[in-house]
């Protein structure tokens, strides 16, 4: 356990906000059971980010599912991080886009998605996912699957 916590330094400790867009505070630890293919799911009802043109607050619900492998994102730092965006200018399909590729560069996860539901703004909602499976893998096929019959 003394081992775990040397490894995670934002557990327990007070929390520094940062004011933009700040991937390096992701923080990873060992899967017990990389043998294993299981969910884990984070939701994020209250997410916020900025319109990179008009500077406008956008809202939204981040879902980000993955199966891992070797390595798990630590919640206490996925949360800093998801709130980084609060003044970072992007499109909301951006936001999605950059998420699942910074955490999949970070776990390396067999399998990820993320989803954005942003509420409207401007009569209009946006809903991007975002997926990647490992290649030359069935997590491959698995993630042109989900990608093909998202609604």
């Amino acid at each position: 356990m003394s081992e775990l916590k040397e490894q995670l330094s934002l557990l327990g400790r007070k929390a520094e906000y940062k004011q933009d867009y700040t991937p390096e505070v992701l923080e990873t630890f060992d899967n017990k059971h990389p043998e294993n293919d299981y969910w884990v799911r984070f939701n994020c009802p209250e997410f916020t980010s900025l319109c990179p043109i008009t500077g406008q607050p956008d809202f939204a619900e981040i879902r980000i599912s993955y199966i891992p492998d070797v390595k798990m994102v630590e919640s206490k730092s996925l949360k800093l991080y998801l709130f980084s965006f609060r003044n970072h200018g992007a499109f909301h399909e951006d936001c999605v886009n950059i998420i699942m590729k910074d955490l999949s560069r970070l776990m390396n996860p067999k399998y990820i998605e993320v989803t954005g539901i942003f509420t409207p703004r401007g009569g209009i909602s946006i809903y991007p996912y975002a997926n990647y499976g490992r290649l030359a893998t069935k997590y491959e096929q698995m993630a042109a699957h989900r990608l093909m019959n998202q609604e």
